[in-house]
């Protein structure tokens, strides 16, 4: 494959469907097809909002964190290691971009406590590979791993 070219990371089957509904928008609440997640949301006050509920960045961060982590693990494992203590912090920011509309921009904090920082970034960079968060935002979304 010559190189810059983009690779395929669409799903060649699908394991699993979740569903959620939004009522109200960024003002309203959203629940889950399963009743798992019933949630208020609120416009943060840096927004313009008063910040008494959840808001999508916050969802979007708390998913790719898990996610990413998730994907740590299982290269790690695949690859030998306990990554026992580990942890994946994100943050998620929200702006105006060049096409008035908005864009997001993500920071992933790794921390990997029982590796050498050479190993641990070889499995973060894997683990960039396997995520599927990280397949879809890339190209997408500014996103800066921080291995800490």
């Amino acid at each position: 494959m010559s190189e810059g070219a983009a690779v395929d990371t669409r799903p060649t089957k699908i394991m699993y469907v979740a569903e959620a509904t939004a009522h109200g928008g960024r003002d309203g609440y959203v629940t889950s097809q399963d009743g798992q997640i019933e949630l208020k949301v609120a416009m943060p006050p840096q927004m313009g909002g008063d910040g008494n509920g959840t808001n999508p960045e916050q969802l979007f961060a708390a998913g790719y964190s898990s996610c990413f982590h998730n994907a740590l693990i299982l290269v790690g494992n695949r690859a030998g290691y306990d990554l026992t203590g580990s942890t994946v912090a994100a943050k998620v920011g929200i702006g105006p971009n060049k096409t008035k509309g908005y864009g997001l921009a993500v920071a992933l904090s790794v921390s990997l406590p029982v590796l050498d920082a050479d190993l641990a970034a070889k499995l973060v960079d894997a683990a960039h590979e396997v995520c599927p968060y990280s397949n879809a935002t890339r190209g997408n979304i500014d996103v800066t791993i921080l291995l800490g």
